[in-house]
């Protein structure tokens, strides 16, 4: 399954009997990202700011006061169960005088941060792969032209008596078949190694 991350920081209001939820998130690079965020959207006059926030395998939540398990693990749920990642959601309450109940709870702000990301731009997130190949320099031309084929970026390249060291990055689905290539083209040649 292929995840996704916001193209952009996304907001979606909702009115629950008579209290109202806003719904805010943004795409992540980090956990200090998420904190940054977070305090941004923090408003004096509002009752609650629940919010949850995933990067990877890690990942909070927070009720901020709300009972336990009825405002943070929804806004997680709706960020997991719509494909997100690297991504944070608060959701503001500002009471409306009617208790909601731990039901009405959940629904309200798991269907805010739902309704929020369901609307957002997504984009799919990629994971990338870096590599590093030795080319001699007879065979630099064709290393060149095939970076563009697997949308590679060139972060530097060095060079030795032997020819050139090209330090790439490039999705790590595409690894595999650039090295085919790159082997193919210079008659096994291009040595590779992996850079993490």
């Amino acid at each position: 399954m292929t995840l996704h991350t916001l193209a952009a920081p996304a907001r979606h209001a909702l009115e629950v009997r008579h209290s109202r939820f806003l719904a805010q998130a943004a795409p992540i690079a980090g956990a200090d990202d998420a904190a940054v965020f977070l305090a941004q959207a923090a408003t004096v006059d509002a009752t609650h700011h629940c919010w949850a926030w995933r990067l990877g395998d890690d990942y909070r939540s927070h009720d901020d006061g709300e009972p336990s398990g009825t405002a943070g693990r929804p806004i997680l749920a709706a960020i997991d169960g719509q494909g997100y990642d690297h991504i944070v959601v608060v959701v503001t309450r500002w009471f409306g005088g009617i208790k909601l109940g731990a039901g009405g709870l959940v629904r309200a702000y798991g269907g805010a941060a739902a309704e929020c990301l369901r609307l957002a731009d997504r984009v799919a997130l990629v994971e990338m792969a870096r590599v590093a190949v030795h080319v001699a320099f007879e065979d630099l031309a064709t290393a060149h032209h095939l970076l563009a084929a697997f949308a590679a970026q060139k972060h530097g390249e060095d060079f030795d008596a032997g020819g050139a060291r090209l330090r790439l990055e490039l999705p790590a689905e595409a690894v595999p078949a650039l090295k085919s290539r790159l082997r193919d083209a210079t008659r096994d040649r291009a040595r590779f190694e992996d850079e993490g």
